[in-house]
């Protein structure tokens, strides 16, 4: 006789067990839930949120690490804790640092969307992985994991666009994504309002003064960036709206699932590009 546990499945959409010879899923509607597109790659991941933080943080370390392997013999081996493991500029550049150096004199636009995911240091992408485990559950919980995603790509180009503006030269870091979840969850917290709203306003804005304070004490910290990824981060949770205004619709998961096709295809493009100069040239 068959195992049923081999015909059964967690429902990619909803998370509840239902056969793989399903058509459509009888708890929440999806079409072909068994289908193994709907399992893997994009899709999948932005049906899991624990999965799609880990891949997300997975693709921050990956980069990092590249950019240490592309010049290893450059990485910075210094005692200053700001300065542990730093991939050399060239590298940066080649993978993705943005700027005016970059936008306005290599015409490399495309840049505001990789240098998300590139840092100075170990500490420095400690730092943002750190603030991006704690907060992206909170932001997936009150908005739902496509609306976050948008946030925090969009929020990321946002504020490196506001730092270039502003004429910042070259600027790296997961950081003004980060302030862009902070800005959502901010405005969550003013819009709602009761005691809960208030609580994570008021924690949320903590947050926000520390890393302000932090930027003026601390010199080559790109507060415009992490000003502009806080805008950016509010406005659109105020466009977007969060779960208790109305649940994620399809224009969110389309929308969602366009910044991750654009952040895939970019970051394979910074990856290979760099890599080619770096060896074949």
């Amino acid at each position: 006789m068959p195992s049923t546990r081999k015909n059964s499945q967690l429902c990619p959409e909803c998370r509840r067990l239902i056969s793989r010879d399903e058509p459509v899923c009888p708890y929440c509607g999806l079409r072909s839930p068994g289908s193994p597109w709907k399992n893997i790659g994009l899709s999948g991941s932005l049906r899991d949120p624990d999965l799609f933080l880990k891949r997300l943080i997975g693709v921050n370390i990956a980069f990092y690490l590249l950019a240490i392997l592309l010049n290893p013999k450059s990485t910075g081996l210094h005692f200053h804790p700001f300065d542990f493991l730093s991939p050399d500029n060239r590298s940066l550049l080649l993978l993705g640092a943005t700027g005016t150096l970059p936008i306005s004199g290599l015409h490399r636009w495309w840049s505001l969307l990789a240098a998300n995911y590139l840092h100075g240091s170990l500490l420095h992408l400690i730092f943002n992985m750190l603030a991006l485990r704690q907060l992206g559950p909170l932001l997936i919980q009150e908005y739902g994991l496509s609306r976050m995603f948008i946030i925090y790509t969009l929020g990321g180009i946002g504020g490196f666009l506001l730092s270039w503006l502003a004429g910042v030269r070259f600027t790296i870091g997961a950081s003004a994504a980060v302030c862009a979840l902070i800005g959502a969850a901010f405005y969550y917290g003013k819009s709602r309002g009761g005691f809960y709203g208030e609580q994570i306003a008021r924690q949320i804005g903590g947050w926000a003064l520390g890393i302000f304070v932090f930027g003026f004490l601390v010199p080559g910290i790109n507060n415009w960036a992490h000003g502009g990824g806080m805008a950016v981060g509010a406005l659109c949770g105020l466009l977007l709206g969060y779960q208790e205004q109305g649940r994620e619709r399809l224009g969110h998961k389309s929308l969602a699932t366009l910044c991750a096709a654009a952040t895939a295809l970019v970051l394979l493009w910074a990856a290979t590009t760099a890599l080619f100069v770096r060896f074949l040239l």
